[in-house]
């Protein structure tokens, strides 16, 4: 089939829309729906009026772009997978059709029992990318599931039913992962990750960078290609966002390990534009201008993971944070906090705090999102209660003086909303609380306690920060200013520059957490080890070496 790609709508159309809308029309659903329609030139989303494909006419493998699964609960998993037999054409290769794709689920990988089978549709308003909520399934059960179209069928992927709620605790082992820019490196921790005995992955941002790649792949420097030329500016428009996924998909290693293990993504701020804080961009752009980028990186971000329903975005909004359970061992609240949170104080970066940080009028998740965390830490049964998150929860002081500096775009730039949070936690009992963070490509783990200027004050939870995938290049075990962050952070417990992932065990007694690492990236084939070891005890928070 040969198709002739059409030319990108860039920033213009997304300047005329805004103008055209305004603020205050874009901000209501309605007018944030009609100005995606109006920017990039949508039919509405799922429609079925598209003529259908006959799918025996696809030439070249349309599953270029892998599997994935996700959100597991007792009875349930999401399903992903998106038909592009050309990935780096606009268009994905196919005509603006739908496309029938069948799907099975099977206990076993040779599919001889299956446990569901169905037909769905990938739609040409969702760039041909399709979610199956399958449900009806046992609890606490591996499954092996594949797509077909045509004569096309899929590689087999791996996923897993979460516990029932009322299971005893039991053991449940995950990995967490963050800040994978294609142009920094190879992802090598995936292939490791995927080799690894985990039950399900945590993503905790930075899926995509916004960021240019040039024909050879940045610090990749392939030889043995040569990426095209639309890939070589910053993603602005929705066709943008949807290349630069089809770019980080056709990853080998990141495919590997989507099909391995179901996910459970939310994102930081480069899946849309860096260190964005809710409607205000990084540059000196308008808010509707803004808005109307942002509900395109939303789209597309939808559309190329493995997430359900309610999680499909209206425009500039989309409901990401949510709650997922494992059985009485564990209970996920998965946060977002890019979309509600205040603009970062003192012009973002690194700064003396001010007063600022302290005003409760400003927020990291917006009062609805906080409110329901901790709401939800009341009703918890769970034995930990973990928080998947994107920027730094601890006090993170960056100089030895007094005062020092800290990070803006981080929650010691939200102290006030930070104390809420953990007043919140104290109020509900919570005895097990630990956060996974990612964002800052390098790993940590932190004692956190109830006044961090106080050493001797409780120890209300562990923090668990993984490293980057890929960001930042290779890195090394001590970067030059780990000395200062440990003198001046004593509840700082581990700090390693390197690239990798962590794995946290969680169990009756304890969790204990892996940190996992390669010793380059700009290169592949690296070897994995693990740089440190963790454990906290339940009902006792506070990191000891295992």
């Amino acid at each position: 089939m040969t198709i002739t790609p059409h030319a990108p709508q860039h920033a213009p159309e997304l300047r005329a829309a805004a103008r055209h809308l305004g603020r205050r029309g874009f901000l209501t659903l309605t007018g944030a729906a009609a100005a995606l329609a109006f920017a990039v030139n949508l039919p509405a989303a799922g429609v079925a009026s598209a003529a259908e494909l006959d799918a025996r006419r696809i030439d070249d493998d349309p599953f270029t772009l892998g599997v994935a699964s996700g959100d597991p609960l007792p009875d349930s998993v999401v399903l992903w997978t998106r038909l592009a037999p050309a990935p780096y054409q606009p268009d994905g290769g196919l005509p603006a059709e739908r496309v029938t794709v069948h799907w099975e689920l099977a206990h076993d990988e040779k599919f001889s029992r299956i446990a569901r089978r169905g037909t769905a549709t990938a739609h040409p308003e969702f760039h041909h990318t399709v979610h199956v909520e399958v449900d009806q399934l046992d609890a606490d059960r591996v499954f092996y599931y594949r797509f077909r179209t045509g004569s096309w069928i899929s590689q087999t992927g791996r996923t897993r039913t979460a516990p029932l709620a009322n299971a005893a605790a039991g053991s449940l082992t995950l990995a967490a992962v963050s800040c994978q820019a294609y142009t920094d490196g190879y992802y090598t921790p995936y292939r490791h990750l995927a080799e690894d005995d985990v039950d399900v992955v945590f993503h905790l941002g930075d899926y995509l960078y916004e960021y240019a790649v040039n024909s050879v792949g940045g610090y990749r420097n392939y030889t043995d290609r040569t990426l095209p030329a639309l890939f070589n500016r910053e993603t602005m428009t929705l066709e943008d966002y949807r290349l630069r996924y089809a770019l980080y998909k056709t990853d080998p290693d990141l495919r590997a390990a989507h099909a391995a293990h179901p996910f459970v993504v939310t994102w930081d701020d480069h899946e849309t534009e860096n260190n964005y804080a809710g409607d205000t961009p990084e540059n000196d752009v308008p808010p509707e201008e803004f808005l109307l980028r942002r509900a395109s990186a939303y789209r597309a971000y939808w559309e190329n993971q493995p997430l359900r329903g309610p999680q499909q975005p209206t425009g500039p909004d989309m409901r990401l944070y949510r709650r997922l359970q494992w059985g009485r061992l564990a209970q996920f609240d998965v946060l977002d906090t890019r979309q509600y949170r205040s603009n970062q104080a003192y012009g973002d970066g690194s700064q003396i705090p001010g007063p600022d940080v302290d005003d409760p009028a400003r927020t990291m998740t917006g009062e609805t999102q906080e409110r329901w965390l901790l709401d939800g830490w009341r009703a918890s049964t769970a034995l930990w209660n973990v928080v998947p998150q994107q920027v730094t929860f601890s006090q993170r002081k960056f100089d030895l003086t007094t005062p020092s500096r800290v990070s803006m775009d981080a929650w010691d730039g939200y102290r006030a909303s930070r104390r809420r949070v953990l007043d919140g936690a104290k109020a509900a009992g919570v005895e097990n609380l630990m956060v996974l963070t990612g964002d800052v490509h390098v790993g940590y783990c932190f004692d956190i306690k109830d006044d961090f200027d106080d050493p001797d004050s409780a120890t209300l939870g562990t923090e668990i920060v993984a490293t980057s995938v890929a960001s930042g290049r290779d890195g090394i075990d001590k970067p030059a200013n780990w000395d200062t962050y440990m003198q001046a952070n004593p509840h700082m417990r581990f700090y390693n520059g390197r690239r990798g992932y962590v794995t946290v065990a969680l169990g009756e007694d304890q969790a204990r957490a892996d940190f996992k690492t390669v010793p380059y990236v700009t290169r592949p084939g690296a070897p994995v080890t693990t740089a440190a070891s963790f454990v906290t005890e339940a009902g006792a928070p506070g990191l000891k070496r295992a």
